[in-house]
């Protein structure tokens, strides 16, 4: 079987996969977009695109029947967060993401109640070891700090939260304990068998990331710099199929 032939026709790409556009401009991310066509439905727009006409791309893409995460890890006020919020809800995107604080997650919540816009808080940052949360001033190691975090954003009623896949088992227990098997893991830091690791310090494969509880998995460089990114994202597919 070929790698062209992994999704068949009548089936559409699986959207635990998420595509990251982390590329300068809104040309560049369509010109992505094009290039991996039906292999991936799920894309998302981060800090890069914000002010390169990141909500002009995202309206764009919905338009096209795809799904749209906004990582834009708001974090501000808590009034100014919830009206941030209410006013990304009117896109119908589908994914937001803020700062894991409590005051901030419990705006954002209110601000897309009675929409589609499920919120996820940001725990730990995938690029940051045990030595740089003590650089911060942090005494807790990125798992402990993952689990404070979880349990707030719980706390708050938002719909998920973005982690490592590290501490994506953990995470899944905390979410299963507190009666939320609906709870979404967002994982970054995906790295197929045989890829760079880049700037991830805590990188899991797909597989294993899937395994150990994530719903989601976003995935950037090795679909989006492959040779060829439809192939690359198809192959992703592939290897997370049966799980």
């Amino acid at each position: 079987m070929t790698q062209t032939q992994t999704v068949a026709p009548n089936r559409g790409p699986d959207e635990r996969i998420i595509c990251a556009l982390d590329v300068p401009t809104v040309a560049e991310a369509a010109a992505l977009v094009a290039r991996v066509q039906d292999a991936v439905g799920f894309y998302k727009i981060g800090l890069q695109l914000f002010a390169a006409g990141g909500m002009d791309l995202a309206r764009d893409l919905k338009a096209e029947g795809r799904k749209v995460f906004l990582d834009w890890k708001l974090h501000d006020i808590g009034a100014t967060v919830e009206k941030a919020a209410a006013n990304l809800a009117d896109a119908g995107c589908d994914l937001l993401t803020v700062h894991a604080r409590p005051q901030v997650m419990a705006a954002a919540a209110r601000g897309v109640a009675g929409s589609r816009l499920k919120v996820l808080g940001v725990t730990v940052l995938t690029s940051l070891t045990a030595e740089d949360l003590a650089a911060d001033d942090h005494s807790l190691s990125p798992a402990e700090l993952v689990e404070r975090r979880v349990l707030q954003a719980l706390e708050a009623g938002i719909d998920g939260v973005v982690s490592s896949p590290h501490e994506a088992a953990r995470v899944r227990e905390i979410a299963a304990a507190a009666g939320r098997p609906d709870f979404l893991i967002v994982t970054p830091g995906v790295r197929p068998a045989g890829s760079a690791q880049d700037d991830q310090a805590r990188a899991a494969t797909p597989e294993a990331a899937l395994q150990a509880g994530a719903t989601h998995l976003v995935i950037g460089r090795p679909i989006t710099a492959a040779t060829d990114p439809r192939a690359a994202a198809l192959a992703v597919a592939e290897s997370i199929a049966l799980i």
